[in-house]
């Protein structure tokens, strides 16, 4: 492969790349813990955006079941966006012709 023909495909996967981080700013998952008393929409970027509580959960003498069903939808949601993430960027990958082990900056 020549300089140039290098230099034009680091070019396309640095605006694949401006694309898909443009798309994934925008996507929101919900995490769920606690069979979906307790959830989390967070974009797939970990900004949080909302938290919703079941009422019938708030007990005040177990603070601490709530804390971690918090902790848990946040991680579920985490997760979500790991995925998404790493399917995007395997479809962006597919039409580049990179080394193997090559990983991109996300």
């Amino acid at each position: 492969m020549n300089l140039g023909a290098m230099m034009k495909q680091a070019q396309e996967m640095q605006a694949k790349l401006q694309e898909m981080q443009a798309r994934l700013a925008q996507i929101e998952l919900e995490g769920q813990a606690g069979g979906g008393m307790v959830s989390v929409l967070m974009t797939v970027k970990g900004e949080a955006r909302k938290v919703r509580i079941d009422p019938q959960i708030v007990n005040i003498g177990d603070v601490a079941m709530l804390e971690d069903l918090v902790v848990a939808a946040i991680n579920d949601s985490r997760s979500k966006a790991e995925q998404v993430v790493a399917k995007e960027t395997e479809a962006m990958m597919g039409g580049l012709n990179l080394p193997p082990g090559f990983k991109l900056p996300i």
